[in-house]
């Protein structure tokens, strides 16, 4: 309907010629999220070049503040709101797309097949390379269907923080070349072959010849499952913060929580890819044994995995305050702390990775006393003065008994901070 921003058909565009904006279907959804973020940053940027303050207000440059930071808060939570709904309708659609690409990946295998038998022929070896292919896509198929609000066939392979996981990933890859060698084998001995021939193929499966392949999925497993149980006691012990993401991106596997490229990550990944190749090579080369790996390539591999997880157990830490110090304009006298005063307090840690997004940001708070104060957005062209990762600047309520107490800093991962002694005067 014309009025309401109805797509006709799922062609994503209204009746009146404009854009769907219904926030149900993938187009309508991103195109919400894109006009909220638009209108976020106009404001924001408004704000920073002092447009847009109440005359009433801009007479107290810490009501002028506090105003512009709500008002900055409410428009935040509105563009989150409008990437929640972008991410449920992305991880809908997204297992359509995966299930196209591993149906693809079928028929390109069946097509690389029929060109390569020119001349020398079909053999049962490509028989059971295509059937045991089909019997895998029906498999990711059925757990895409189970998982399709979740992102389909992704699903395994996201964490609980949203992103993709890189060592679930490479655990993945592992486990389906495995599987697919082992269904081809299986597909080969339910053929029926003469006895000479079972007994090759039946030579293929002793652990003499494929110990290295399992000793290199079993490392990639024992890596993903010992990720996981870091990650998760040092979220729960406060020494590493976690926020989650706003949805799933290929550049996860190579990028920390903040986007920022991970040698650690991305030599996990390039050395399990190559040596995986290899396997898959040999397996091409010879279908009727599960591939010989050389045991030094399994060794690389665990130097990777070994590597991966010490920069599991190194990165992060707890949010720190350093220091709190009253906050001076320019011409204003040396003075003790009182209420009604803006103090600044440094330390690091205080942003989380992951949490530069406004409505994360808007959920810093620290706490004075029994009093918890959020920290304002203060709005600068292109992004934010405050909150930063190392300083925060709040005011001193005047809830805040006179005497000493304690100052503590509640990121947007949840995490608190150790107290640290401020001195109030009346």
């Amino acid at each position: 309907m014309a009025g309401t921003g109805e797509p006709e058909g799922g062609g994503g565009q209204r009746a009146d010629g404009g854009e769907c904006r219904c926030g149900r279907c993938p187009h309508g959804a991103r195109t919400g999220h894109r006009e909220a973020l638009a209108a976020f940053v106009a404001l924001r940027e408004d704000f920073a070049a002092g447009r847009g303050v109440p005359s009433g207000l801009a007479r107290s440059a810490g009501a002028a503040r506090q105003w512009v930071s709500d008002e900055l808060t409410l428009s935040a939570r509105e563009l989150a709101q409008r990437g929640t709904a972008e991410k449920v309708a992305w991880l809908t659609a997204v297992r359509w797309c995966t299930l196209l690409v591993v149906w693809i990946a079928v028929v390109a295998l069946l097509l690389v097949q029929a060109l390569t038998a020119i001349g020398s022929g079909w053999t049962a070896a490509r028989t059971a390379g295509l059937v045991a292919a089909v019997v895998l896509a029906l498999g990711l198929t059925l757990a895409a269907w189970r998982h399709r609000a979740h992102g389909g066939a992704l699903a395994p392979l996201i964490g609980e923080d949203g992103r993709l996981s890189t060592s679930r990933t490479v655990a993945a890859a592992w486990a389906t070349a495995v599987l697919y060698a082992v269904l081809m084998l299986a597909v080969r001995l339910a053929a029926r072959p003469g006895p000479r021939v079972r007994r090759r193929l039946l030579q293929g499966l002793e652990l003499d010849r494929s110990g290295a392949l399992l000793a290199a999925l079993a490392l990639a497993c024992g890596v993903a499952v010992l990720a996981y149980g870091l990650v998760a006691a040092r979220v729960r012990s406060g020494r590493l913060q976690k926020v989650p993401a706003q949805r799933p991106r290929a550049a996860d596997l190579l990028t920390d929580d903040a986007g920022r490229g991970s040698l650690l990550d991305v030599q996990y990944v390039l050395i399990n890819a190559a040596v995986l190749t290899l396997a898959l090579v040999r397996l091409a080369g010879r279908p009727g044994a599960l591939p010989q790996l050389p045991w030094s390539l399994v060794a690389l591999t665990l130097l990777s995995g070994a590597t991966y997880l010490a920069g599991k157990a190194a990165t992060g830490g707890r949010p720190v305050i350093l220091s709190v110090v009253r906050s001076r304009e320019l011409g204003d006298l040396a003075a003790p702390v009182r209420t009604g005063d803006d103090i600044e307090i440094r330390g690091t840690g205080f942003v989380p990775p992951g949490a530069t997004t406004p409505d994360r940001l808007a959920r810093t708070v620290v706490r004075i006393g029994g009093v918890h104060v959020p920290v304002p957005l203060v709005p600068v062209a292109g992004g934010f003065a405050n909150p930063t990762d190392g300083v925060l600047t709040v005011p001193v309520p005047v809830d805040v008994e006179p005497g000493r107490v304690e100052v503590r800093v509640i990121t947007a991962a949840g995490v608190e901070t150790a107290g640290y002694p401020l001195d109030v005067l009346d």
